[in-house]
């Protein structure tokens, strides 16, 4: 599988995690291992690594998108750009691999895709903050 369409599938896989418990997660991924026909072990693995890495950064991707989502907080938020906004924030702030624009970019084009009218709108603005947040030098105390 291309890059774009792993991304998806991470999507759809953090998608889950509004609606399930912790330990029924894991089931659950396999249960969507099970159904995807064309993806390869080391697809499968690259997906459920990226995945457990996000979650396992939950609480500070979420205290970023708090920070910089004005008006708005994930509590709130559409949970479709919800998993959008993490996966981007995660390849944005700690994924070496992946460019701020082609995280942003992707992530615009999953919230045309999945996402309302205003999703990708939305989805650009709130990663645009974030990204010029992270190109902030850090203070030294």
């Amino acid at each position: 599988m291309i890059r774009t369409e792993l991304r998806e599938h991470i999507f759809k896989m953090l998608y889950q995690v509004e609606f399930y418990e912790a330990e029924e997660v894991q089931a659950s991924l396999r249960l969507y291992f099970d159904a995807l026909e064309r993806a390869t072990e080391e697809d499968k693995a690259y997906m459920q690594g990226k995945h457990e890495a996000v979650v396992a950064r939950l609480a500070e991707i979420d205290e970023l998108l708090n920070a910089n989502a004005q008006g708005w907080k994930t509590k709130r938020m559409n949970k479709v750009d919800l998993a959008i906004l993490r996966l981007a924030v995660y390849e944005m702030t700690w994924d070496d691999d992946i460019p701020t624009k082609v995280a942003i970019n992707e992530a615009v084009e999953l919230a045309k895709r999945f996402g309302g009218d205003d999703s990708p709108s939305f989805v650009n603005g709130v990663l645009g903050k974030v990204a010029r947040g992270n190109e902030q030098p850090q203070r030294v105390s």
